[in-house]
C-alpha cells in the first residue's frame, strides 16, 4: 500500500532523512512523548539525524486510516537502541494533513501511566 503514512516510514526505517520534505510541511509541529514538540521542518529534521536514541529499526503497522485531512496508523516498533538494547514498543499516531503532507503529527506510545 502507498499511503503518506506507509511513506514516513519507510523513509524513517531507512534513514532516508532527505525525503523529510516530500513528506512532511515546513511548518510540522511533531508531539513525542518526552519532547518539547518539534516546530518545523528543521527542528523535525535536526531531531532525527542528531537526537533520536533509535540506532536502526522497523516499524510494523497494524492498521492504517487515511483520510483527506486526517489520518491514523497503530503498531509496533521493533529495533535497537544507540545504547544496544533491544526495543520493542507499541505505537499509535494521529496526522493532520495539509497539500499532501503532515502537518501535525501526534505519537503515543504503550506504557503503564494511569
Amino acid at each position: 500500500m502507498d499511503t503518506i503514512v506507509h511513506r514516513l516510514f519507510d523513509a524513517i526505517d531507512t534513514r532516508s532523512w532527505e525525503r523529510l520534505p516530500e513528506l512532511f510541511a515546513d511548518e510540522v509541529v511533531y508531539e513525542r512523548p518526552g519532547y518539547e514538540p518539534f516546530r518545523g521542518l528543521g527542528r523535525l529534521d535536526h531531531f532525527y539525524r542528531e537526537e533520536r536514541v533509535i540506532a536502526s529499526g522497523r516499524h510494523h503497522l497494524d492498521g492504517v486510516v487515511v483520510g483527506d485531512t486526517q489520518a491514523a496508523c497503530w503498531g509496533r516498533f521493533v529495533g535497537v537502541h544507540r545504547d544496544g538494547s533491544a526495543i520493542d514498543e507499541g505505537f499509535a499516531d494521529t496526522y493532520e494533513l495539509e497539500g499532501g503532507r503532515i502537518r501535525h503529527r501526534k505519537s503515543f506510545f504503550f506504557r503503564p501511566a494511569v
